[in-house]
């Protein structure tokens, strides 16, 4: 009965909340790969796997000592996925590769107005009509833009989503924002976070 009430009370010890930051580290090099893939059409952003290592037996006679075991094994497995979950995010979904493909096709077609500064990037990573466009390529423009940025947004919350953190969407578009700037190209027009507009 002892043993019983020992191992719970070490098992209730062990109930611990585990707080899962944004990683911001690994939200700027998901950003900075997937926007690099979109724009010079290179190379897929796989995770890492982490593996889990396996528990080992308790002996009767070490019961206490073999109890205090297990709950630091039980601690470091989950201190150790929740390292894991927040070190890297996952990217690999069909949703958020559908997206990716979508983007890069499009890009070929925007290319040409990020240069002649007819579309630029705001600050909150979303593009925008910025110049006079020609009539002749006026609703062609405005559908590229349109459609941009939906995708845009429906890839940060995919990205949310297929890490369990639906509510780190604003986040991942904060970080996309700044890198989506980072990334621009020579020439391109963007806004910085006071409202105006610089070229690259």
């Amino acid at each position: 009965m002892k043993k019983a009430s020992f191992f719970s009370f070490l098992l209730l010890t062990a109930c611990v909340t585990i707080n899962i930051y944004f990683p911001a580290a690994a939200a700027e090099k998901v950003a900075d790969e997937i926007i690099k893939g979109i724009q010079t059409e290179e190379g897929v952003y796989s995770e890492p796997k982490e593996n889990v290592a396996p528990q080992s037996k308790a002996s009767e006679i070490e019961f206490q000592y073999v109890a205090y075991q297990v709950i630091d094994s039980f601690l470091n497995i989950i201190f150790s996925n929740a390292y894991a979950e927040a070190a890297n995010l996952s990217v690999n979904t069909n949703e958020i590769s559908n997206l990716r493909s979508a983007m890069q096709g499009r890009f070929s077609a925007l290319k040409t107005f990020y240069a002649n500064g007819i579309v630029g990037i705001k600050s909150d990573g979303f593009i925008v009509v910025k110049g006079s466009i020609p009539l002749r390529d006026r609703n062609k423009v405005k559908k590229l833009v349109a459609a941009e940025n939906a995708d845009r947004q429906r890839l940060y919350q995919a990205i949310a989503n297929a890490n369990g953190h639906p509510e780190w969407a604003s986040q991942i578009k904060s970080t996309f924002a700044a890198r989506w700037i980072s990334n621009a190209k020579s020439g391109w027009w963007y806004q910085s976070s006071n409202g105006s507009w610089k070229q690259k």
